[in-house]
Parts: C-alpha cells; sequence; structure tokens
C-alpha cells in the first residue's frame, strides 16, 4: 500500500497540515458562543427597558423579571450602573416554560427541582441538580436611561 503524504514534497506538506489546523481552530472558534450553547429552545427576544421606569435596574446587585419574554421570561440583572445582564429565566434542568426560576439580586431559584443560580457569575449554577448555566441574551445600553435586550 502506497501512502499518499509519500509523493507530497515537505513544504506541501507543511502547508497542508498548517491548513488542516487552521480548519479545525476557526471550527471551533466560530461553532463556540455561550449566548446561545444552551438546551433552552430559541425564541426570539428583542425589547427595551426604560431605566427611568424600571427603577430597580439603577441599582447594583438588584435583578427585575420580564415574564413576557423569551421562552421563560427574562430576568435583567444590575452588576454595576451601565453593566448589565439577561438570562432566561427556564431552569436549564427542568425545561419547561412553565419552571421558572425566581430572582431575588444576585440569585436566581428552581422552585421544580431547588437549582440555585448566581446572576453575579454569568448565571452558572451555585447549587444542582443543575450543572449549565442559564442561557443568557444581549444587553446593550442605548443612551443613559436605556436598554435593549435581544438575542
Amino acid at each position: 500500500m502506497i501512502k499518499v503524504n509519500a509523493f507530497l514534497s515537505y513544504p506541501i506538506r507543511v502547508v497542508y497540515i498548517l491548513s488542516l489546523l487552521l480548519l479545525n481552530f476557526l471550527t471551533v472558534f466560530l461553532s463556540c458562543d455561550k449566548l446561545n450553547n444552551s438546551p433552552v429552545p430559541y425564541v426570539n427576544v428583542n425589547f427595551a427597558v426604560n431605566l427611568n421606569i424600571v427603577n430597580e435596574l439603577n441599582v447594583p446587585g438588584n435583578s427585575v423579571c420580564f415574564p413576557h419574554y423569551g421562552y421563560g421570561g427574562v430576568i435583567i440583572y444590575c452588576e454595576l450602573p451601565g453593566s448589565y445582564f439577561a438570562f432566561d429565566a427556564t431552569c436549564t434542568e427542568e425545561i419547561s416554560s412553565d419552571c421558572r426560576v425566581k430572582n431575588d439580586g444576585v440569585v436566581a431559584e428552581c422552585p421544580c427541582c431547588g437549582s440555585t443560580f448566581i446572576l453575579i457569575d454569568n448565571g452558572y449554577p451555585g447549587k444542582g441538580p443543575a450543572t449549565i448555566p442559564l442561557k443568557q441574551y444581549h444587553v446593550s445600553l442605548i443612551n443613559n436611561f436605556e436598554l435593549r435586550v435581544y438575542n
């Protein structure tokens, strides 16, 4: 049996190997998006929140749930003034739009399975059985008083 690589010259083999490595790197790099890597079903999310009306989000450490968006509602968490995170309120262990986590400041707890999620830590579970963080959405501060939440 004749090896295919035996017919390739050294420079061609180097280019071939480097091309494969680059292709592998790009595949992994482009396919890893922490905002979309979730077992929670995709639902189009695109809404705005006026911070002059929802005053609770002006205080660091506070979170507010918006139940009519996302798969099970959307929780917006204020880390610092001007720094916000948005998570789907669906527990990643009990994936049901009927079983929503209840937010209280920096923690969200699932009433169905008892999992807790730490909002200040990108929605990662603090206590199981859940092992996957809450689904995260993009948040943009449009001006000093309006947030846009979207996926």
